[in-house]
């Protein structure tokens, strides 16, 4: 079955809960997603409030949303897990997730080992906590395990052990390989990372960087062509560009992730959309990963 692209008319919490034996994906805005497959449910780096609008405003980069969140914590029901890159607010959103933590008791949240203390202070509480630590498995429960790779958010940021304040997440389910690389640029030896993983798809950020947003303090991304190139060298068959669309001094044109995908022919590159649900096969035992492709319905 190849990877699907479909548009769904729906609201987002209908289709959220039907069944599939296929890994279905989300956009939730900025670099969230929702993923399900089966019974399993979980989120990687929701941010579905307002709290960074209330934190900066008044601010020189007030942070008020461009898209409104298409769905409420508590519309989403039983959720498993939630994945979070790293601390900044868009990906670890303290409102969020203790909404999502005061709805389900069972809900595991899983953060960079360095951000445990962090996340404990913004109301998460400490029993649903695990942290990651780069190039150390996790089993998990549903069929999951997920390989944690260190980001380098303009630069790679480690504690006194040496553990990675940045992640990327390999998430291994179904049969597939799906890589959320979190916030990050380029660095020497993620493609031979990557490579060793045969990922069927890739979830990158595309807001790139600049001088500017640095002298902010907001480090940036991969650059759009730098997002496509690594998923070239890595021989990852489809990609879909996101962290864009949020926030009016961080974002990039949208149809300029669709002109870079109509251009390409190694890759299929797709701009992450909302209503849109990106499906993919769980593959035979005797079919590789790569023998999937992204197709547009």
């Amino acid at each position: 079955m190849p990877l699907s692209a479909e548009i769904f008319a729906g609201p987002l919490d209908r289709e959220w809960q039907k069944d599939s034996p296929d890994v279905s994906l989300f956009w939730l805005g900025q670099a969230g997603f929702a993923v399900k497959v089966g019974p399993l449910r979980f989120l990687i780096d929701p941010y579905l409030s307002d709290s960074l609008a209330r934190k900066y405003t008044g601010t020189a980069l007030p942070h008020e949303r461009m898209m409104a969140a298409p769905i409420r914590p508590e519309q989403l029901g039983p959720i498993n897990y939630v994945f979070c890159t790293h601390r900044h607010g868009d990906h670890m959103d303290p409102e969020t997730i203790s909404a999502l933590a005061e709805r389900n008791s069972d809900l595991r949240v899983i953060v960079p080992t360095p951000e445990m203390g962090h996340a404990a202070s913004l109301n998460i509480p400490k029993n649903c906590l695990l942290g990651a630590e780069a190039d150390t498995l996790m089993s998990l429960d549903g069929g999951l395990s997920i390989n944690p790779l260190p980001s380098a958010h303009e630069e790679f940021r480690t504690d006194e052990n040496g553990a990675h304040h940045f992640l990327g997440y390999v998430f291994q389910i179904g049969g597939l390989a799906v890589y959320h690389s979190g916030d990050t640029i380029p660095y020497d030896g993620l493609r031979e990372r990557l490579e060793r993983k045969k990922i069927a798809l890739a979830l990158l950020p595309v807001n790139g960087r600049d001088p500017m947003r640095r002298r902010h303090g907001i480090p940036g991304n991969f650059h759009l062509q730098e997002a496509i190139q690594l998923c070239i060298d890595c021989k990852i068959m489809a990609m879909i560009g996101h962290h864009f669309g949020m926030f009016e001094f961080n974002t990039v044109l949208p149809e300029l992730i669709d002109k870079a995908g109509a251009e390409q022919s190694d890759v299929t590159v797709m701009r992450a959309q909302l209503k849109v649900r990106y499906g993919l096969g769980v593959p035979c035992a005797r079919e590789s990963n790569h023998n999937h492709f992204f197709r547009l319905k």
